[in-house]
């Protein structure tokens, strides 16, 4: 069990989980300092786009999630806008747990002045999840039996708390202190109490807080580089398999090495996205998700349009990887970089029915965490 802590001292909890083997991360220098506040002339318009990257990703990938890319192309041609799906018959964007997930985190640190772990958990049991995942089910039946929010995550290396991680970065851009990384490794456990997983969700969240202050997209190496620069001493000593795919049988070893030995072989080989992601598969394991990511993003990471077009059509676990890949290039592009009929036929729902509610937020996370308005 936990000491007792007030809620708010979130750096005490993730020490005592540390020290006492609850929480499947290594305790890397990543924790002992901070990415300092973003400069005065940071436009909040990064803010907007990466988390509008998020919904429209999802929306755009959500009705044929899980195709193929073969049949996706057959069905659907190449999808470049919103289609209508079994939960809405019209054209617009509308979410799936990618969204959901990441907007009441959002939705639960506004209310809460910070983020408070107990409070992200409880809030994630309160509403209808839309596509949700085997891991996220199994938390929330662990949550409703009277777990302790620390235990109640499996683990797992599936991708969904690496889907909905990106708003732990908004309220630390005022301060930028090291309890950031502290946030973020508590708020991935919550779902996804797994060492790949949670390093995952802390090399993409640091990638994100730099991406927000370049001026212009990086070298495309420079994308797996850093990942596997900060998750390898995180991560540990796992060992991942493939599910399928050309490397079944031939690969076993971290997420992180995945990364930087077969990501790297297909960029020097030239692969499109579509073989790329045939390579190692891409449904919803990190194993597939994070080499998927990477690979779009060091290819297109220049396009925000067309890296996201491209994770839409040429992944299986699209609405994911594309909800990714939407975070990344709107950190690095802004809102202003999308295009305005994603964000004009955007539904902005977190439900079935609060339509606007995403750009709501977003406005009210910028009053709550920024320190001018």
């Amino acid at each position: 069990m936990l000491r007792s802590f007030a809620p708010t001292e979130n750096r005490g909890i993730f020490d005592d989980l540390v020290e006492g083997g609850m929480i499947r991360v290594e305790r890397s220098d990543l924790f002992d300092s901070g990415p300092g506040p973003v400069p005065q002339h940071f436009e909040y318009d990064r803010v907007e786009g990466m988390m509008l990257g998020i919904a429209i990703g999802d929306a755009l990938g959500i009705t044929t999630e899980g195709m193929v890319p073969a049949k996706r192309l057959e069905l659907f041609g190449e999808i470049r806008d919103y289609i209508p799906n079994r939960y809405v018959n019209k054209p617009i964007g509308f979410p799936s747990d990618d969204t959901q997930l990441a907007y009441w985190t959002l939705e639960q640190m506004i209310e809460d002045g910070r983020f408070i772990p107990v409070n992200v958990a409880k809030r994630f049991c309160q509403g209808k999840i839309f596509g949700i995942g085997h891991t996220v089910k199994q938390f929330i039946r662990n949550h409703k039996a009277g777990v302790p929010w620390y235990q109640c995550g499996p683990d797992s290396a599936g991708n969904g708390a690496l889907m909905r991680i990106a708003p732990m970065v908004i309220p630390h851009l005022a301060d930028g202190t090291e309890d950031l990384w502290v946030d973020t490794a508590l708020s991935a456990m919550i779902t996804h109490n797994d060492a790949g997983s949670i390093a995952a969700c802390l090399a993409f969240v640091c990638i994100l807080r730099q991406l927000m202050v370049m001026d212009k997209a990086p070298d495309p190496h420079w994308w797996s580089k850093t990942y596997v620069k900060i998750a390898r001493d995180l991560e540990g000593d796992t060992r991942y398999q493939p599910r399928s795919g050309p490397l079944l049988g031939k690969y076993e070893g971290p997420l992180w090495k995945m990364v930087e030995e077969n990501v790297a072989d297909a960029c020097s080989s030239n692969l499109s996205v579509k073989d790329a992601c045939a390579r190692w598969y891409s449904g919803a394991y990190l194993l597939e998700t994070l080499p998927s990511v990477i690979y779009i993003l060091m290819r297109y990471g220049h396009d925000p349009e067309e890296a996201i077009v491209r994770a839409v059509n040429d992944t299986k676990d699209n609405d994911t990887i594309a909800a990714i890949v939407g975070a990344a290039v709107g950190a690095l592009h802004g809102k202003k970089s999308m295009p305005p009929r994603w964000i004009n036929n955007l539904s902005g729902r977190t439900t079935d029915r609060d339509d606007g509610k995403v750009f709501e937020l977003l406005s009210r996370a910028k009053h709550a965490f920024m320190a001018a308005p």
